[in-house]
Formats: structure tokens, sequence, C-alpha cells
């Protein structure tokens, strides 16, 4: 077995996916986990950090979403503000902020003035 096929997986067939999703959610959100953590897993360790991330976020926005089509439109624009923002990088458009202004927080017992 090669380095490159020992990270392969294999889904199960779409109409197997539907019905885990449609007759037990949870080990169907299982799967999904075990599945993208197989994923980071095999990435480089200087990634693992970045992806868990990303995974984290994706998992959130799917978690905010009133149903699957509302969860495919909210990470569609995920991923658009992605693209837009690796597009500016590659043509040098995008700056990244170095020095910002600190705004000091009145305490919680001074009135306003």
């Amino acid at each position: 077995m090669t380095t490159e096929s020992a990270h392969y997986q294999q889904l199960p067939s779409f109409d197997e996916l539907v019905l885990l999703a449609k007759d037990n959610p949870e080990a169907f959100d299982e799967l999904k986990a075990n599945m993208c953590n197989a994923c980071i897993e095999s990435a480089s360790p200087d990634m693992q950090p970045r992806l868990r991330a990303q995974q984290s976020h994706i998992d959130l926005v799917i978690s905010q979403s009133k149903n699957p089509i509302h969860a495919n439109v909210l990470l569609r624009k995920e991923l658009l503000c992605q693209f837009q923002k690796f597009r500016e990088a590659l043509c040098g458009e995008y700056e990244e902020v170095k020095e910002a202004e600190v705004v000091q927080f009145r305490p919680k017992n001074e009135e306003w003035r």
C-alpha cells in the first residue's frame, strides 16, 4: 500500500448516506466526524491545527442553519468569501493590517462623561 492510497477513504454510496442521515442522524454525524478527522490526521502536522479550526467553523455554520438547504447556502457564502480573500492575496490586493488603534474601555464603575 502506498502512502497516497493509505489516506484514501471510501464513502458509502449516496443512497446509503441518504438512508443513514434519515434513519440514524447520530450515526451519520459520527461517520462524517470520523471521516473528517481521518482526513485532517492525514495532513501534515503543521496544517492540522488550521484544518481543525476550519472544520470547527464549518460545524458551527451548519449548526446555525435552519435546514440542509440553508446550510448549503451559508457554506457557499463562506466559500465565496474565502475565494475572494485568496484572489486578493494572489493579485496583491490584500493588505494585512499591521497596526491597529487600541481603544481603552472605561472601568465598569466609571460613568460616561
